[in-house]
């Protein structure tokens, strides 16, 4: 069977409409694209280097810096034998004058030994905390 004039007329309106639509459309300068925003250039600036002078020339073993005094009862820290969190023991000098070693957890003239640093001793007494650093050289020995 042939197909009618009537089917074939809208069949090539179609088939012209898909031809000449997409070549319309490609062919007119007025569509706008949508343009990708440049991201903003931000230069990074790196902190401020601490002089490398300044590290060498602090002691080693320097008491340290600060305005926490432990109480006068606190017991004065000489030292620090043993590992960090392993078998270490501080060396403390009592009221009295007498020196003693403290395992953490031990409690001295009402002081419980909670933690050591490399510097320092962290005791507590109620809820009271304080941090008692290492003797300096001269206070060590009075």
């Amino acid at each position: 069977m042939k197909p009618s004039r009537t089917t074939w007329v809208p069949l090539a309106g179609a088939g012209a409409f898909a031809v000449a639509l997409p070549a319309l459309l490609l062919s007119s300068g007025n569509i706008a694209t949508p343009r990708k925003a440049v991201p903003e250039v931000r230069t990074v600036i790196p902190p401020p280097i601490p002089a490398v002078a300044a590290i060498y020339e602090r002691s080693l073993f320097a008491p340290a810096e600060g305005g926490d005094t432990a109480p006068a009862d606190a017991p004065a820290l000489v030292g620090i034998a043993g590992r960090l969190n392993r078998d270490a023991v501080a060396l403390v000098r009592l009221g009295d004058g007498s020196s003693r070693s403290l395992k953490l957890g031990e409690s001295v003239d009402g002081w419980r030994l909670e933690s050591l640093a490399i510097d320092a001793a962290f005791f507590t007494r109620g809820r009271e905390r304080v941090r008692v650093a290492m003797a300096a050289d001269g206070a060590a020995d009075q």
